[in-house]
């Protein structure tokens, strides 16, 4: 089977500096350039900028 994931709108920014993020995993490294996305339910986690680029586009808003 496959499955297509559902269109849903995040708020997400790129960070200019390491940072660490409590995600519901546990703890992740951010790096600079890397996407911090807040989901759904508002937990963030860092996003690699070349999987953000293959996964999310802008919004017109």
């Amino acid at each position: 089977m496959k499955f297509r994931k559902k269109p849903v709108v995040i708020d997400a920014y790129q960070t200019d500096k390491i940072m660490y993020i409590e995600t519901l995993e546990g703890i992740h490294k951010a790096n600079v350039g890397d996407w911090i996305i807040t989901g759904v339910n508002g937990e963030q986690y860092p996003c690699k900028p070349d999987i953000f680029a293959k996964t999310y586009e802008p919004v017109e808003e």
